[in-house]
């Protein structure tokens, strides 16, 4: 996938690293999903940094800012930071290995392991984000699921035939760029990339690569978004 290096560079395609506390170590990745076997470590790196002041510690490596809104109902495990701002609703679960930003909604009855959530992103209504990695102010509609395990057990791969890239990984959700919408109820497979300002229809499979601006159809066509 040599001619898809460019394509699929942090920079080029999906997420502006200055919306996570992540962003670091995250811009210092060849590529986006390299940060995936790093998050808890980089996690635990937060946790030292932060202003003790704006955060609460709930034991077992989860801190959450006072200015944080968390349901009694939610349950949420370590290592994890849910950012300033940020809101937590009924029956969410928080796996571990989670950093939520600034503003982020994460709602009803979600389940989120092993992921990157940045700044004001929603995820409010029954979703599921596994070793995934969403973008600024990017968007996932009801019941949309980020799939990261394959039926077949096999190594992830981005990209499809000839061209696809082995990521040396088992698991492997969605890399979602900055500002796109999944629609409700869409399938985003194993290993998929979304670049920034995208729109996924409702009920959609999507899988491979996705390139910035695109509006991915339910019946699997792609169009140029215009006026972005």
């Amino acid at each position: 996938m040599k001619e898809n290096k460019q394509l699929l560079s942090l920079e080029e395609i999906l997420i502006d690293p200055s919306h996570t506390l992540a962003g670091d170590m995250l811009s210092k990745c060849p590529y986006p999903w390299d940060m995936l076997p790093k998050i808890g470590e980089c996690i635990k790196e937060i946790i030292k940094k932060l202003d003790k002041e704006l955060y609460d510690d709930l034991g077992d490596d989860v801190w959450v800012a006072k200015s944080a809104r968390i349901a009694k109902s939610a349950l949420i495990c370590g290592p994890a930071v849910i950012g300033e701002n940020a809101e937590i609703r009924h029956c969410a679960y928080i796996r571990g290995n989670v950093l939520i930003g600034n503003g982020a909604v994460v709602g009803n009855s979600c389940e989120l392991k092993n992921a990157i959530v940045s700044d004001e992103v929603q995820i409010p209504h029954y979703n599921y984000v596994g070793d995934s990695i969403l973008g600024y102010r990017s968007h996932m509609g009801a019941g949309a699921i980020a799939s990261n395990f394959r039926l077949d057990k096999k190594q992830i791969k981005i990209g499809r035939g000839e061209n696809s890239f082995a990521t040396g990984l088992r698991k492997m959700g969605v890399i979602l760029g900055d500002y796109s919408e999944v629609g409700c109820n869409s399938v985003l497979y194993p290993g998929t990339v979304i670049g920034k300002n995208c729109l996924v229809y409702p009920l959609t499979g999507v899988r491979g690569i996705v390139p910035s601006d695109t509006i991915v159809k339910s019946d699997g066509n792609m169009t140029k978004r215009k006026n972005t």
